[in-house]
């Protein structure tokens, strides 16, 4: 029978960080509270949740970065939104974001999430930020939790 790593939700000691865009702040600080309380709801103490806010979404992975070099974070959260416009500059920040992002995941062996929502319209964002589709907040903390916790059955099943 295959070895199956079950997801776990359960809260891991440590501290995680979480990048937060203030471009579209009013959608941002609601991913926001999203990822906190789900995050506080798993059993995370308020002191181990660190917030760090960087004027737009182009801005998150170079502070991913630090954090991930001068801190011991379990995972770090990125949310942002880019909702598109009447040029083509929203598919250029979230292609780099996104590649961004990946890249430092993978270099630091941290889950590193992609919370940033890149959307046709303000309406979009609304509904993914706590409104009739979900708060994608929400989903990214508990994308965070999931991955710590994998990674943690994997480093300890070799």
């Amino acid at each position: 029978m295959p070895k199956v790593f079950p997801e776990s939700l359960a809260a891991p000691a440590g501290r995680f960080a979480i990048v937060v865009s203030r471009y579209n702040e009013t959608i941002t600080a609601r991913l926001l509270d999203g990822a906190v309380r789900t995050l506080m709801s798993h059993g995370t103490a308020d002191q181990n949740i660190e917030i760090a806010w960087v004027p737009g979404a182009f801005e998150i992975p170079l502070a991913t970065e630090k954090l991930l070099v001068q801190g011991d974070y379990l995972a770090v959260l990125c949310l942002g939104v880019v909702i598109r416009g009447e040029t083509t500059h929203d598919q250029h920040i979230n292609r780099a974001v996104s590649l961004q992002l990946c890249e430092l995941g993978i270099k630091h062996q941290r889950p590193v999430l992609f919370g940033v929502l890149t959307c046709e319209t303000l309406e979009q964002a609304i509904h993914r930020s706590g409104g009739n589709v979900g708060n994608k907040g929400v989903e990214c903390a508990e994308a965070a939790l999931a991955m710590v916790n994998l990674l943690d059955q994997i480093d300890r099943a070799n």
